[in-house]
């Protein structure tokens, strides 16, 4: 409100407005008319710092002598608190003489407090303007819901920092890590310790955790993985685990050849992680969930399977280096708090996951808002796509397929579909023979949903896979020889950069099939 304060001798303050009129050939003749409306009317705008610092996020449009007013509405049942204000200025038949408007808040599902910041805003414009707070309408855009308490989160990371020994921060540049260390460098006297890892050939997390460190001030660490590193530890990282689950398989490669790293290298003894994010707030698969109640259902699941993927891996990638792990997400407090959130305020109705979680941060100068609104990119694709790929292809050379065929039917639970869960299968047998049945299933999306009935756990495989920074190898066919980089963007919308630029856009498939 007190940002209005700045239109108040709004004739000073960028008096132009740009409009386009259609009216009849009658009312063409009528040209006093126009001229007389136009001479009444002025708009301003501002930076009242609502959301983001140096963006234009408040606008008045006034007009001396009383307007006719008309409006269309949502026919939704939940309306915010400016919808309501407004459709009883339109339906009362009062004149009108303004309109304030805001950006960054919506001011919906907010209840009376909602309503009553609608009537407060119309009178800050009488008391300015001089004219009835009835004749002002308020329109507010942004989102929509509850604010999720940054306290609680903040007080999770507090309570971990804590410690005998020497504290770090797994870094890796995506929404949640990023959170952690933001909130711990905040709360530190002195830098913080954070530590990235990414493949020697195209790492795509490193630059972003980097981006990140610089921006918080950390004492920042880079780790490179070689090919033949992740081929050479994959035994070691499944006896570790005890699992032959693909996507817990993949994301621990990084994970632990980053903590044996630390522990080599480093005093650091305790490392904080942003695990558990996900499972709360979402995967890229739950964009896909049909309802907030599916939505809902599928957190609860994800959570009560914790144990058995994500924080079996960071559990054991981090213990079996010598080194302790501490989960901030997975304070029960903040854990307690988001679960009890309307999952209808969680879902992803806002064009981007996790919307919650980033519009809590979005004040305080905590990240770099491309940071913050980074789209989510799974840790075992984001070290570099070449990760997953050379493990792909080292499973295809260790098997023929009458051999794929064989040994593949030995199994009855979890039974392996491709060469690469095989693979992961026979390694287990060879340290956990005839423990199978421990594992569950594999991770995978709810193949219930639409969109989600894929057979490999990455995002990549996923039509909602947005742009996280990276760049996908791929090799063209007899026409075009060479490999070039594609960089997936939005809906697989393609930009192909080299020496051939061929035009391709559609499905992941479609762009498949036409290189």
């Amino acid at each position: 409100l007190e940002s209005l304060n700045t239109l108040s001798e709004i004739n000073k303050i960028n008096p132009k407005l740009t409009m386009s009129v259609n009216i009849s050939a009658n009312q063409l003749k009528e040209e006093n008319f126009v001229r007389s409306f136009m001479s009444t009317v002025t708009a301003a705008d501002c930076e009242a710092n609502i959301k983001y610092k140096d963006r234009t996020d408040m606008a008045m449009v006034f007009c001396k002598e009383p307007c006719v007013c008309a409006g269309t509405f949502t026919s939704n049942v939940v309306k915010a608190a400016c919808v309501m204000w407004d459709k009883e200025i339109v339906e009362s038949g009062r004149a009108m003489h303004g309109v304030i408007v805001n950006s960054g808040i919506a001011n919906a599902c907010t209840g009376k407090e909602g309503y009553d910041a609608c009537e407060a805003t119309a009178k800050a414009a009488e008391e300015m303007l001089g004219v009835p707070y009835e004749s002002i309408a308020v329109a507010s855009t942004g989102v929509i819901g509850m604010q999720l308490p940054v306290d609680k989160l903040v007080a999770g990371v507090e309570k971990r920092l804590v410690s005998d020994a020497k504290v770090g921060f797994l870094l890796s540049g995506g929404l949640d890590s990023s959170l952690v260390c933001a909130i711990a460098a905040k709360k530190s006297d002195k830098p913080i310790r954070t530590f990235a890892i990414g493949m020697e050939t195209d790492a795509i997390d490193l630059k972003y955790a980097k981006q990140v460190a610089d921006y918080i001030g950390s004492e920042h660490t880079e780790i490179y993985m070689t090919k033949e590193q992740v081929l050479s530890s994959l035994e070691d990282v499944i006896k570790m685990l005890g699992t032959f689950d693909i996507t817990t398989i993949r994301a621990s490669m990084g994970m632990y050849l980053l903590c044996k790293a630390i522990h080599e290298q480093t005093d650091v003894r305790v490392l904080l992680t942003g695990e558990i994010s996900d499972e709360l707030f979402g995967y890229k698969y739950t964009d896909f969930a049909p309802s907030p109640e599916a939505f809902q259902k599928e957190s609860e699941k994800r959570i009560h399977e914790l144990h058995m993927y994500d924080v079996l891996r960071a559990d054991r990638c981090i213990s079996v280096n010598s080194l302790e792990a501490r989960v901030p997400f997975g304070d029960l407090d903040f854990v307690e708090y988001v679960m009890g959130i309307d999952p209808a305020k969680k879902v992803n109705v806002y064009g981007k996951g996790k919307y919650l979680l980033r519009h809590a941060f979005e004040e305080g100068d905590y990240l770099p808002y491309e940071i913050l609104m980074r789209e989510k990119a799974a840790f075992s694709d984001a070290v570099g796509h070449s990760m997953v790929d050379d493990l792909k292809e080292y499973a295809e050379g260790y098997y023929t397929d009458e051999e794929f065929k064989e040994l593949s039917a030995k199994y009855t639970h979890a039974k392996p579909f491709t060469k690469e869960s095989l693979l992961y299968r026979e390694i287990f047998e060879k340290f956990y023979p005839g423990q199978g049945e421990m594992i569950v299933d594999f991770w995978m999306p709810n193949k219930e949903w639409e969109g989600c009935d894929v057979n490999d756990p990455s995002a990549r495989v996923l039509s909602n896979y947005g742009d996280s920074g990276g760049w996908v190898p791929v090799t063209f066919g007899a026409k075009v020889t060479g490999t070039f980089w594609v960089k997936v963007t939005g809906t697989f919308k393609v930009k192909v950069t080299g020496t051939q630029r061929p035009k391709v856009t559609g499905t992941l498939d479609n762009v498949r099939k036409a290189m």
